[in-house]
């Protein structure tokens, strides 16, 4: 199971940069979602229509219910540490609601509590 102190390491690293993703960034993107996957799989939750772009990615989570959350990482080359401190999370309609309901933000310590809080998933 991908753990969050495998992402802590991450903390105020420099990424390369470029016009083609480096392979640091890469590899973040791996792990990052890779917990993020274990996160929902823990919460029978899927992770679903992952964008993996230049330097930063956004997902969808579905719950067991077919409630949809979005989240969105900044790119990390410019906003340090916002992949960390800084997540945007908001409801959605489906796995391709973009717009979706009213942003919120959350620390990745609390993504998973968030996340049950927007999707109404909450295990008590």
């Amino acid at each position: 199971m991908a753990k969050i102190a495998e992402l802590k390491k991450y903390l105020n690293y420099e990424f390369s940069s470029g016009c083609y993703t480096g392979d640091d960034y890469k590899t973040f993107q791996t792990k990052y979602i890779n917990y993020l996957k274990a996160m929902c799989k823990a919460n029978h939750w899927q992770l679903v229509n992952i964008g993996r772009n230049h330097y930063c990615f956004s997902a969808f989570i579905q719950s067991s219910q077919n409630k949809f959350v979005y989240i969105s990482i900044s790119d990390v080359r410019y906003f340090s540490n916002e992949w960390y401190n800084h997540i945007l999370i908001r409801t959605a309609q489906n796995e391709v609601d973009y717009r979706g309901g009213f942003n919120n933000y959350t620390t990745l310590e609390h993504l998973e509590l968030k996340a049950a809080q927007l999707l109404d998933d909450m295990p008590f």
